[in-house]
C-alpha cells in the first residue's frame, strides 16, 4: 500500500559550532542523525510500534550546510507494509537572514517495528507555517525518575523560538528575555517531545514567540501539553547593539 507523496512531517533544528568538520560545515554524521530522528518520528506516528532503523537507500549529499544556518529535514511517507514503513527524507538548509536555501542531503528510511505493530492509517500532519522542533527524551535528559529535566526543555524551547523569530525577522536576533514559562506536565524517557514556535507579537524594537511543548508515546499516540512559554527577541547590529524593527511585517 502506498500513500500519497505529500509532505507529513518537517522538523528544524540548527547546525551548531560542535557538529562541524574543520571545513566549518554540518558533518555528515550529524546531518545523517538528524534524518535518522524524522524518519524515527514519522514512523512512529504511522506504526504505533516501536521502530528500529533497518535500512537507509539512495543516501545521497548534495551540498554542505554551514554553520549557523537553519535546517529542515522534511519527510514523506514512501509505503506503510505490515512491519515497516518506508520514509523518503531530506535535509534543507535555509540561511535564516536571507532566505536562501539548500537541498544538502536526501535518502530513503526503513524503518521496522520490533514488535507486531496495530492497524495503521496513513499520516495527514501537514506542514502549517509553524516552525517545529522534535527530539527524543533519552536517559541522560532525565532526572532519577526518568521525568525530562527542565534545562533541555528550555535549551530546546530557545531552539524553536530563535528559530521562529529569525526566520520571520531575516535579521541577526537575541533572546532578551522570557516573559513567562508553565512548566504544566512532565515528558519521560522514550516520548516524543514536539515544540511548535511561531510569531505572535512585534513592537518597536522585539519580537514575542509563543512557543508550546507537547509530549507523545510513540507506540500509543498518547499526548499531552508539558510546557508553554512566551519569549522575547531583539535585533542586533554588529557591535551587539539593539536596532528598530520598524522595517519588520508580518508574513501570516
Amino acid at each position: 500500500m502506498h500513500t500519497s507523496i505529500a509532505p507529513n512531517l518537517s522538523l528544524v533544528d540548527m547546525v551548531l559550532p560542535d557538529q562541524c568538520n574543520h571545513h566549518g560545515t554540518l558533518f555528515g554524521g550529524a546531518a545523517l542523525a538528524m534524518l535518522d530522528k524524522l524518519a524515527f518520528i514519522l514512523g512512529s506516528k504511522a506504526m504505533r510500534s516501536p521502530l528500529v532503523t533497518a535500512a537507509v537507500h539512495r543516501l545521497q549529499f548534495h551540498a554542505p550546510a554551514q554553520a549557523g544556518w537553519l535546517t529542515d529535514c522534511v519527510g514523506h511517507i514512501h509505503h506503510i507494509g505490515r512491519r515497516s514503513v518506508t520514509i523518503d527524507a531530506h535535509l534543507y538548509t535555509e540561511n535564516l537572514l536571507t532566505g536562501q536555501r539548500v537541498l544538502c542531503l536526501s535518502g530513503q528510511f526503513v524503518m521496522a517495528a520490533s514488535n507486531h505493530p496495530s492497524p495503521t492509517a496513513p499520516v495527514h500532519d501537514e506542514y502549517d507555517g509553524d516552525v517545529r522542533v522534535a527530539e527524543i527524551v533519552f536517559p541522560g535528559h532525565a532526572n532519577h525518575r526518568g521525568i525530562l529535566h527542565g534545562g533541555p526543555a528550555m535549551e530546546w524551547i530557545a531552539k524553536a523560538g530563535f528559530a521562529a523569530a529569525t526566520r520571520h525577522a531575516r535579521k541577526s536576533l537575541v533572546m532578551a528575555a522570557s516573559k513567562e514559562v508553565s512548566f504544566v506536565a512532565p515528558a519521560r524517557v522514550g516520548e516524543i517531545v514536539e515544540i511548535v514556535a511561531r510569531v505572535t507579537g512585534i513592537g518597536k524594537t522585539s519580537l514575542t514567540v509563543t512557543a508550546e511543548m507537547d509530549a507523545e508515546m510513540p507506540e500509543t499516540g498518547e499526548r499531552r501539553r508539558c510546557t508553554t512559554a512566551s519569549l522575547v527577541f531583539v535585533a542586533i547590529d554588529e557591535l551587539g547593539r539593539p536596532m528598530p524593527l520598524h522595517a519588520i511585517e508580518r508574513h501570516d
